[in-house]
């Protein structure tokens, strides 16, 4: 029985708690039109989980047991989208089945738009240059998304979340950034893994699964090598400077000697020449005692001689030999002054031998001291050589870490509260800098003009590839007719054969590049696999920020750094946007060969009309209307043509009017949803059906048998009703 559908989301998240029950306030027309899920696992009907459906739809579930470990349970509106009802002409058509189908189209269009509110999208107030279309998947992948300087996806630099200091049992996602506190190394996780062990990572048995961004424990070796450098240098530096003095000084005392030496040497002589000169003078008096004592015993015979002669004689003999006793005497004296004379002279020219020996010995240390103070000096000169080359060899290695120092700081700048305009040492920001915020709990990184938060968050795109199979094919893989390669993550994908979903258990999709079909496929079907695939997103603004920089153009007015418009702003492919926040696209296509370019939007009415495919002939109508809308290559329509009279037509019964020829394309067919009232006839137990052949602008309607078989042309009938609505690809 069909129930109200409400407006509301078909989706409730709770936090997990018990066994319930967990109530939803969306419609459902059976306990299976629900998936529920504990944290991301998806639990199955009755063996994990009952259904109460109160008697307007909504209702509740029950766990069979409570949630540990979880924390949320989620409630996710999952009816098949398929239609399992068909009208059979002349046959019942009661409300309640009416109230059925269209309580589950709506169903279905409510779970199509709960799932788009979750998918990437731009906010309405973005300007419409905005080209949302991603770069292509050869060159994004394996690459962050980020956006450029007009807010248009680009390609972003490979950065992780910080996870800040690294610890063991702990899950690590790949380009997670953490820090090895043992020597405050910065690493960047390769592989996802649960951490074990201990630090340094370097010896850790993960140390494989990491990649080492910044060398702290080098530049800190280098710095403590450069400053014990600097230390020896300083050391060295002073020994030289204390051997220069000491050999200084070992110079001036060998001077002093050398001084002493000739002084000495020059007293020597002059004493040998003052001995020479006394032994001289004693020789002398020595010879003149001599004379003189001959002379008095010469004296002395003459007055014995002379005595007995005369007394004068005798009187002056007595007073010779007097005067020779004291001449004696005083030759006694003088030669005991010449031998003390000698023996002063010896000892002088002794001295003199001494003073000479002193000082040829003080020549001989004087020179001695000379020389080593050479050999000083130059040991001090070496040393002050080496101290020399020690100093530069340690200022370069100072200079070195340094440089890797100050290299490291202007890229990591540390925790700030706000973005820097400069680096540490106030210069320009580097390309590629990172800090942390610690206003907003985010590490950030510098693209060159703006700081981007380095965070990453999950979503979803939407993938399409159409195959179109040979008789009984059951594999398909590789290149698509449309959309390129196939690729997908496994239980992530919905498989259709000729606009029908199949079951999970109709076909096998584990290996991410083929689909196998249980059941093989005939030939010209076609198969579409839709591909849900995840990627990162990063940099994007808050509403408030949106709110703060947003400029709403109304009519004629100017906006900083943009041109000042006329009337309405027009791009200059063409594309304008309107005074009441429309976009305007021109009257004539302008089209683009880019799969990824919306290149045309239309909307309007036609009037359809009945005609005989091979003759058009002519109708008469009671009432009859057409509406269209043309984005890009696909055209929807809505048909309603009510008949009283066909004459002059011949061939098939159709419809013509359509406002743009479809796509003259092999194999491209355009189903329609036709429903027609009584009137028009078909074969005993057929259903209607339509499509737009290649390359025409005509509705074609065929019918063919309930359960199965070939289609057939409709023939042409005077009078009838159709409703038509659908989609074509125009060429």
């Amino acid at each position: 029985m069909g129930v109200p559908i409400s407006n509301v989301t078909r989706r409730v998240v709770y936090e997990a708690d018990g066994t319930g029950p967990y109530s939803f306030s969306f419609e459902i027309l059976a306990n299976t039109d629900i998936a529920v899920y504990k944290d991301d696992a998806l639990l199955t009907l009755t063996t994990d989980y009952t259904v109460t459906i109160n008697a307007n739809g909504t209702g509740s579930i029950t766990l069979t047991a409570s949630p540990t470990g979880a924390d949320q349970i989620a409630i996710v509106g999952n009816r098949t989208i398929q239609r399992t009802t068909d009208f059979v002409t002349g046959g019942d058509f009661f409300a309640n089945t009416v109230n059925d189908e269209m309580d589950q189209q709506t169903i279905f269009a409510q779970q199509n738009a709960e799932g788009l509110s979750r998918t990437l999208q731009a906010p309405q107030t973005d300007p419409t240059t905005i080209n949302m279309t991603l770069p292509r998947a050869s060159l994004r992948a394996g690459k962050n998304l980020a956006f450029d300087a007009n807010g248009n996806p680009a390609l972003g630099d490979t950065v992780g979340t910080n996870r800040g200091n690294w610890a063991s049992g702990v899950l690590y996602y790949v380009r997670d950034i953490i820090k090895d506190t043992s020597n405050s190394n910065i690493y960047q996780c390769l592989v996802q893994h649960t951490s074990t062990g201990s630090q340094p990572i370097s010896t850790n048995t993960d140390s494989a699964k990491w990649s080492l961004l910044v060398d702290a424990a080098s530049a800190a070796t280098s710095a403590t090598n450069a400053a014990a450098s600097a230390s020896a240098a300083a050391t060295s530096a002073t020994n030289a400077a204390n051997s220069a003095t000491a050999a200084a000084s070992s110079a001036s005392s060998a001077s002093t000697s050398a001084s002493t030496a000739t002084t000495k040497a020059s007293e020597a002589a002059t004493s040998a020449t003052a001995a020479a000169s006394s032994a001289s003078s004693a020789s002398s008096s020595a010879s003149t005692a001599s004379t003189k004592a001959s002379e008095a015993s010469t004296s002395a015979t003459n007055a014995a001689s002379s005595a007995s002669s005369a007394s004068t004689s005798a009187t002056n003999a007595a007073s010779s030999a007097s005067s020779a006793s004291t001449s004696a005497s005083n030759a006694s004296t003088s030669a005991t002054n010449a031998a003390s004379s000698a023996s002063s002279a010896s000892t002088s020219a002794s001295n003199a031998s001494t003073s000479a020996t002193n000082a040829s010995n003080s020549a001989t240390a004087a020179a001695t001291s000379a020389t080593n103070a050479g050999n000083s000096a130059t040991a001090a000169a070496s040393s002050a050589s080496a101290a020399a080359t020690s100093e530069t060899n340690a200022a370069a290695s100072a200079a070195s870490a340094a440089s890797a120092l100050d290299s490291f700081d202007d890229r990591y700048l540390g925790s700030k509260s706000s973005d820097p305009t400069v680096d540490n040492d106030g210069n320009a920001l580097l390309t590629g800098a990172l800090y942390y915020n610690t206003t907003t709990q985010t590490m950030k990184v510098y693209d060159g003009a703006n700081w981007i938060t380095a965070t990453a968050a999950g979503t979803t795109a939407l993938l399409t590839y159409k195959y179109v199979a040979t008789a009984g094919q059951t594999t398909f893989s590789g290149a698509a007719s449309v959309g390129g390669t196939l690729s997908y993550t496994s239980n992530n994908i919905i498989v259709f054969v000729n606009g029908v979903s199949l079951d999970s258990t109709d076909y096998t999709a584990t290996n991410g590049t083929s689909v196998v079909l249980a059941s093989g496929a005939a030939l010209n079907d076609e198969v579409v696999i839709v591909a849900f695939k995840s990627f990162t997103v990063a940099d994007t603004y808050t509403k408030g920020e949106v709110d703060a920089f947003a400029v709403k153009l109304t009519g004629a007015q100017t906006v900083a750094g943009v041109k000042t418009f006329s009337s309405q702003p027009v791009m200059s492919a063409g594309v304008s946007l309107g005074s009441n926040g429309q976009i305007v696209f021109p009257a004539s296509q302008n089209a683009s060969s880019d799969a990824n370019t919306l290149d045309d939007y239309e909307e309007g009415t036609f009037t359809p009309t009945v005609l005989g495919f091979t003759t058009a002939g002519t109708g008469t109508y009671s009432g009859r209307a057409g509406r269209y809308t043309k984005i890009g290559n696909r055209c929807f329509i809505q048909v309603w043509v009510d008949w009283t009279n066909l004459s002059g037509a011949s061939g098939a019964l159709g419809f013509g009017g359509l406002p743009f020829t479809s796509l003259n394309a092999s194999y491209v067919y355009n189903p329609f949803v036709t429903y027609m009232d009584g009137s028009v006839s078909l074969s005993a137990n057929n259903v209607i059906q339509s499509y737009v052949p290649v390359g025409d602008s005509r509705i074609l309607l065929t019918q063919y048998v309930t359960g199965g078989g070939n289609a057939a042309t409709v023939t042409l009938d005077s009078t009838g009703a159709i409703m038509i609505t659908g989609s074509y690809e125009v060429a």
